[in-house]
């Protein structure tokens, strides 16, 4: 080749690695697109599978040539621990939730003459309190309580009615989560690794990513869903035990709540303390808030960080922002979705804060 002839332009390799990145994307797009429909059995297949992957290793270990085996008797357990609880607790809310708008129907509950006869019965010196902060008038209290967490939460219950009117599309979701489930927990560590390796990060921002997504996981289960189950189960036999009607309805009510920080189960509880203060139940009243207080109150304070860890916790005010975007935006996986956005954001940012600082170190 002559000397003065330049050497010609390798570009035939970019526009082909070009051209198939596009390709990886359009593909990707629309493999999005086909299992959108059942994008909760996905989320909550995958969220099983981090969850109960622990278990899955045990069982393994004692089984170690049995992988579908293990796999298999883990799926058992999550039927027997979690699903089958949860249709069994989901009945029988119902039949109470029935029970009571039979009594509103009737009449038997008046919600208008309750809070008539609590503001009638509260001291004189409380009175112009509330008549000051507009509260005299139920419907007046009632739109302004509704103007708080409440478009959130009905945005849950479209949800839950969706499901209920929608039976047969619940339990194809439902069986899709557990298949998925099935074979995560058997191929899981591999598809892991398959993941991480095409991810286009370096090693270090790849691996610190994929451990902070399976830690948020699991903090966001066993911080907020647990703890949930616990000051609900507490907060219904409270109810019971002081012959409040309808105690397993407002200790569900109590377990959803408590997913808000700061305010949680108070939002239950304190009202029912009030009428039971302003209806002469002083007894009844004083135990309710004392094991509002030191029993329900301090299951978040005490449970949490033996569950979670203080290092994997994100503030109350994130967690409480994150919480009803993520209802207002998925509806019910929201509960799991907004939380985690939350916790890789401020991971992402970490991530990118330490590489900065060791940059500059560098650089110094």
């Amino acid at each position: 080749m002559d000397a003065k002839t330049p050497p010609p332009l390798n570009v035939t390799p970019k526009i082909e690695d070009g051209f198939f990145l596009g390709v990886v994307l359009t593909v990707s797009i629309a493999f999005a697109m086909v299992i959108e429909p059942f994008f909760a059995a996905v989320l909550w297949g995958v969220i099983a599978a981090i969850v109960f992957a622990p278990l899955n290793r045990q069982i393994l270990s004692a089984i170690p040539k049995h992988p579908n085996g293990a796999a298999l008797i883990t799926l058992l357990l999550i039927l027997g621990v979690v699903i089958v609880p949860a249709f069994v607790l989901g009945a029988a809310l119902l039949q109470e939730a029935a029970y009571f708008y039979g009594k509103i129907q009737s009449g038997e509950i008046n919600f208008v003459r309750l809070f008539s006869d609590t503001i009638a019965a509260l001291p004189d010196w409380l009175r112009p309190y509330v008549r000051r902060l507009g509260l005299t008038n139920f419907y007046a209290a009632q739109e302004m309580v509704t103007k708080g967490v409440t478009s959130s939460f009905r945005t849950l219950a479209a949800q839950a009615f969706q499901i209920g009117q929608s039976a047969f599309s619940f339990l194809v979701a439902l069986g899709v989560m557990l298949y998925l489930t099935y074979f995560l927990l058997r191929d899981g560590e591999a598809l892991s690794q398959r993941i991480a390796t095409a991810a286009p990060l370096r090693p270090s921002q790849r691996t610190a990513l994929i451990e902070q997504f399976v830690i948020v996981i699991r903090a966001t289960i066993k911080g907020s869903i647990v703890v949930a189950i616990v000051q609900g189960l507490i907060g219904g036999i409270v109810f019971w035990a002081l012959g409040i009607q309808g105690a397993l309805l407002w200790g569900v009510l109590m377990g959803a709540f408590s997913l808000l920080p700061a305010v949680g189960t108070g939002l239950i509880w304190v009202p029912v303390a009030i009428y039971l203060f302003a209806t002469g139940a002083i007894i009844k009243a004083v135990i309710l808030v004392v094991c509002g207080v030191l029993v329900i109150g301090m299951v978040d304070n005490v449970l949490r960080p033996i569950l979670v860890g203080r290092d994997t916790r994100i503030p109350d005010y994130v967690v409480l922002i994150s919480t009803l975007g993520g209802l207002e935006l998925f509806g019910f996986s929201g509960i799991v979705i907004g939380p985690v956005i939350a916790a890789l954001f401020i991971a992402t940012w970490n991530i990118f804060t330490r590489m900065r600082g060791a940059d500059a170190v560098v650089e110094g």
